[in-house]
């Protein structure tokens, strides 16, 4: 091995040194300045539309008779894929 071989690799080994110590102090640092976030103090809203989609998930196969939960299924199909929602 030349003396310029060896002194690439020496470049390349201190440059990986030094690139992994840098990333280490900066998730040191950013692990450092985060805070927990606040705990939710207003309690969430009510969805009957949700409500009604979980009862009709907890009732089976006789979900698919229920006229009930076959309205809710067409409403929430219409919410997600409206193109009036979409940004």
């Amino acid at each position: 091995m030349d003396g310029r071989m060896l002194a690439r690799l020496v470049v390349v080994i201190v440059a990986a040194v030094a690139i992994t110590a840098a990333d280490h102090r900066a998730r040191e640092e950013i692990s450092a300045g985060t805070l927990p976030s606040p705990p939710v103090t207003e309690a969430p809203r009510s969805d009957p539309l949700r409500e009604t989609l979980r009862r009709c998930q907890q009732m089976g196969e006789s979900t698919t008779r229920d006229p009930q939960c076959l309205a809710a299924w067409d409403e929430n199909r219409r919410r997600f894929l409206s193109p009036a929602a979409r940004n």
